[in-house]
C-alpha cells in the first residue's frame, strides 16, 4: 500500500514538472509592461505602460465568467475576426478579407463592471489599435488603456472567489497603510492557462491609485 502511494505522488510529481515544462516552453506568452515603483514583501507598486486590449463584458457568476469571456476573446485572436486588406495594383485596387491569429498574451485580466465583468486581453505590441483586425464577434471590443499607477499582491492557487476576496482585502489594506487613494475597481489577473497545477498558478490582484 505505501509502495502504492509512493508511486502514484512521484508520478504527480513528474506531471507537474512536466506541465511546468511545456508551459515555460511552448507558452512564453508577452506580457503587459510596467516598472517596479515600490517592493515590500508580497506588495508591489506599478507603473503600467498604455496598452491596447480586446475586452467583452460577461454577466454570471464569479467563477464562471472568466470561462465565458476567455472563450470569446480567444476565439478572436485565433481567427474569428475580418482583417481588410486593401492591395494597391495598377488597376483596380482590390480588397481582400482573411482571417488573422493573434499571439496570446498574459495576463486574462477580469473586472468588475456594476453587475457585470469584463474580460479583456492585452494585444501584442506589434499591433496599434488601426492595424488589429475587426472581431467578427460583436461582444468583442477592442479599446486603448492609458498608462496607469496600480497597487498589486501577487499569490499563487485556485481562481476562486474566496481566495480573490481573502487576497483583495489584504491589498486594500496595504493601500490604506501607505496612503494611496484607490480611484478605480480592483483587477483579478491570471497568468496561466486552466491546465497549469493550481500551486504554479501566478495570479494577482491589482488596483489602481493615485499618492494622496
Amino acid at each position: 500500500m505505501r509502495i502504492c502511494i509512493r508511486v502514484i505522488s512521484i508520478f504527480v510529481l513528474l506531471t507537474s514538472i512536466g506541465l511546468f515544462i511545456s508551459y515555460k516552453d511552448v507558452m512564453a506568452y508577452e506580457e503587459a509592461k510596467y516598472t517596479v515603483i515600490e517592493k515590500d514583501g508580497d506588495f508591489e507598486l506599478r507603473q503600467y505602460d498604455p496598452q491596447i486590449v480586446a475586452e467583452t463584458i460577461v454577466e454570471g457568476n464569479f467563477e464562471d465568467v472568466g470561462n465565458e469571456g476567455f472563450r470569446r476573446i480567444f476565439n478572436y485572436i485565433s481567427g474569428n475576426n475580418r482583417k481588410k486588406q486593401s492591395i494597391s495594383m495598377t488597376a483596380p485596387v482590390s480588397q481582400e478579407i482573411t482571417s488573422e491569429k493573434i499571439a496570446m498574451t498574459a495576463p486574462v485580466n477580469q473586472e468588475r463592471v456594476a453587475n457585470k465583468w469584463r474580460i479583456y486581453f492585452l494585444m501584442p505590441s506589434e499591433y496599434t489599435i488601426e492595424t488589429l483586425p475587426e472581431p467578427l464577434d460583436s461582444r468583442v471590443v477592442l479599446r486603448k488603456i492609458p498608462g496607469s499607477l496600480m497597487a498589486c499582491i501577487r499569490y499563487s492557487g485556485t481562481w476562486s472567489k474566496i481566495r480573490y476576496e481573502q487576497k483583495k482585502a489584504r491589498l486594500e489594506d496595504l493601500i490604506k497603510k501607505r496612503n494611496f487613494k484607490t480611484i478605480g475597481d480592483a483587477i483579478f489577473a491570471r497568468y496561466n492557462p486552466p491546465f497549469m497545477l493550481w500551486f504554479l498558478r501566478r495570479n494577482e490582484v491589482l488596483i489602481p491609485v493615485e499618492r494622496i
